[in-house]
């Protein structure tokens, strides 16, 4: 059995309230956390304190989670997948 981590999948699907599905790659996914950060300051999650460097702050949260409650009844969520050729 091969051993398989959905963060090295290159794609992702990012789920928001009231907008259709998208598909991202994780260079798109990044820039869009790196937006919203910059956006939405104040709502990141406690864990990115830690960081710095925006960068940083979009690559961990990238990375580390799947979901970010930015305000009451708006999230971001994002999920990788693997696409079949």
């Amino acid at each position: 059995m091969s051993s398989y981590s959905l963060h090295q999948d290159d794609y992702y699907v990012v789920l928001q309230p009231e907008l259709p599905e998208e598909i991202l790659t994780k260079e798109e996914l990044l820039e869009k956390l790196l937006v919203l950060l910059q956006t939405f300051p104040d709502s990141s999650p406690h864990e990115l304190e830690k960081f710095n460097d925006l960068t940083e702050k979009a690559l961990f949260l990238r990375d580390n989670f799947c979901q970010w409650n930015i305000e009451p009844g708006q999230y971001f969520q994002w999920y990788a997948i693997r696409l079949e050729n």
